[in-house]
């Protein structure tokens, strides 16, 4: 039998026979009860919380209930093995549709937490965003990568925002995805009941102290003093956030970079034609896993009309809910090109560091290719829209 991601379950069964059994929850849903347990409180509410009432969160996971897969049957070369996950998105060559989402402030749950998970997607092939808002530098996380991609929040000084973009394009990120559904932070009772904001703490923001555009605008440097520390903190929270961005704004970054360009953020087809025309390569349909704006629609809904809006001229890739191998099925046979996960891989790394941001990407990675089997499809051209059915 061939090496496959699918083979995952193989390694768990032969080792139950000598009593072994996983250390780690095998659910998205075990990883966050786990994580729950073991990590501080003001953590679990950063990474687990969303927008108010948490109505978007849920409204993510609920839309998939509204699908069924219509599987295939005796379609042939479907054991695993002989399956072709691999895919190629701006470029950049994956072994399977998905990327890790872009998660900020890592060191919350594990120091250097950026580095090890760029280190633990670069064994497995896959791709990861990282986070303009990390407590590990550009630099750090290049030299550690595979395939990533830098994730841009754009902050109000062009000038900062063009030193992010060339810092990623140095150190070897292959795309930069512009998020633009956080021109400032959502309402998240979660962290006010705790009056946490870890960046107010220096958290999360290594990316602007390590800046020589930042650094040039104060007085003394971050780090000769914690009066200069707390200076810069405050200078931080002058920049993060740009209200005045523009589709046209797009412009500036193409000629800052020729990496391709994705937006993330984009749930309205007039938005997504939009930055389209403005330049950009792809779209990312996402409402930020329900952090930003409470009863937002959910992402899947959104989905299927920004394929048919921009699809033929775009890359169309799907953040916000992804659980399961089957949910990546789903979003794949919607039209998206690939997935952004986010959440259950950052209790994993919370719970067992690189050991855990592993194990909790290698159960999508065997869920998904297991679900890609027993559907039918022996590679993604077969992941069709037929495949899927409006629930009854």
């Amino acid at each position: 039998m061939s090496s496959s991601f699918a083979d995952f379950q193989h390694e768990i069964y032969l080792g139950g026979l000598s009593g072994a059994v996983p250390e780690l929850p095998m659910t998205a849903a075990g990883l966050e009860r786990r994580a729950e347990e073991v990590l501080e409180r003001d953590a679990f509410a950063y990474v687990a919380g969303s927008a108010s009432s948490e109505r978007t969160a849920a409204a993510n996971r609920s839309a998939f209930d509204r699908y069924r897969l219509l599987p295939r049957m005796l379609r042939g070369a479907t054991a695993p093995g002989a399956r072709d996950l691999s895919v190629e998105v701006l470029g950049t060559r994956l072994a399977a549709p998905v990327l890790t989402a872009p998660i900020g402030v890592l060191e919350l749950l594990h120091k250097g937490g950026e580095v090890i998970a760029a280190a633990a997607t670069k064994e497995l092939g896959i791709g990861s965003v990282q986070s303009t808002a990390a407590s590990s530098t550009i630099e750090e996380v290049g030299a550690a990568a595979g395939e990533w991609w830098y994730q841009l929040y754009w902050p109000a000084d062009d000038d900062l925002a063009r030193s992010f973009v060339r810092r990623a394009e140095r150190a070897g990120a292959k795309a930069i995805v512009v998020t633009v559904d956080t021109p400032s932070l959502g309402w998240r009772p979660r962290d006010l009941e705790l009056a946490h904001l870890p960046f107010l703490h220096g958290k999360g923001i290594a990316n602007y102290l390590s800046d020589p555009v930042f650094r040039a605008k104060l007085a003394a440097p971050p780090e000769a003093s914690a009066d200069a520390m707390r200076a810069a903190i405050l200078a931080w929270a002058g920049l993060f956030g740009n209200h005045a961005l523009r589709p046209a704004d797009l412009a500036h970054l193409r000629e800052w970079t020729e990496l391709p360009i994705a937006v993330k953020g984009i749930l309205h087809p007039d938005d997504a034609r939009q930055v389209v025309d403005a330049g950009a390569d792809a779209v990312v349909v996402s409402n930020h896993g329900g952090r930003q704006l409470d009863g937002a629609v959910a992402a899947l809904d959104a989905l299927p009309t920004i394929v048919a809006t921009v699809g033929d001229r775009a890359d169309v890739l799907f953040d916000s809910g992804i659980r399961t191998g089957s949910d990546m099925l789903i979003a794949l046979a919607l039209g998206a090109k690939a997935v952004l996960y986010g959440r259950p891989w950052v209790y994993g790394l919370g719970i067992a560091g690189h050991a855990g941001v592993r194990h909790a990407l290698r159960l999508l990675l065997a869920d998904f290719e297991t679900a890609m089997g027993l559907a039918g499809c022996a590679n993604l051209a077969a992941v069709q829209r037929s495949l899927v059915v409006t629930a009854r």
